[in-house]
């Protein structure tokens, strides 16, 4: 499958969005993980995704654009926590490190509550009336997320079990957790599919969480906001 790109789908006509078309397009986005990993580690694209959006359309486009954003934020913060645990360099790349870390995962965040979103908008005129309002421990968009982390994960354990300058152990060690790895990830894919049906069914209602992260709003961090007055 081609990997879908972190930018928004090019205009045309808009093809059918029922909970059918909405299961195959979630289940392209969670293909598309893996070899987006793969292809962003040969070049990381601009991240033109839609989050500055206020209200995700009704659109399986968008919806696709904002799970690529959201895995590209999950890419790059995988990559500065690997910086942030070096030991030969000094507190102030730590420092920026840390800072960046949390500007990624406030992104990261953003865009989980931004796919749930979408996914509420597009779901929501086809949930029968009268549905159960019962509700799942986690979102379809937090589920991508760790799909997200499955899918680096599963590349990088793949380049530890193939390191020629690593023992035959280590090697097959990790080959092990490779396998498991994947095993989850299919355990996982099918839990989301199943949710989706749940929800076209009316046995479950969709569903945005908010996260309120309070740490990086100078609003809410007394550490923050103690400050202004010094």
């Amino acid at each position: 499958m081609t990997p879908i790109s972190a930018t928004s789908p090019a205009p045309g006509p808009a093809p059918a969005q029922g909970p059918r078309e909405l299961a195959a397009c979630v289940r392209a986005i969670i293909d598309a993980q893996e070899p987006q990993v793969a292809g962003w580690h040969t070049a990381e694209p601009p991240d033109a995704g839609p989050a500055a959006e206020p209200a995700p359309a009704a659109d399986l486009g968008v919806l696709r654009a904002l799970a690529a954003s959201q895995h590209l934020a999950n890419f790059r913060l995988w990559h500065v926590e690997d910086q942030a645990r070096r030991t030969d360099v000094g507190p102030e790349v730590i420092a920026d490190c840390k800072r960046r870390i949390d500007g990624l995962n406030q992104r990261r965040n953003d865009l989980i509550e931004r796919v749930d979103a979408c996914l509420v908008a597009l779901l929501t005129p086809f949930i029968p009336e009268g549905a159960a309002a019962r509700h799942n421990t986690e979102t379809v968009g937090m589920a991508l997320d760790r799909l997200s982390i499955v899918a680096l994960k599963i590349y990088h354990m793949d380049e530890q079990a193939r390191r020629q300058d690593a023992d035959a152990a280590h090697r097959e060690a990790c080959a092990r957790k490779l396998a498991v790895l994947r095993e989850q990830r299919d355990d996982l894919a099918r839990a989301v599919l199943e949710l989706l049906d749940d929800y076209a069914r009316g046995l479950r209602r969709p569903k945005v969480y908010y996260q309120f992260k309070m740490y990086n709003d100078p609003a809410l961090n007394p550490a923050l906001y103690a400050r202004r007055g010094e």
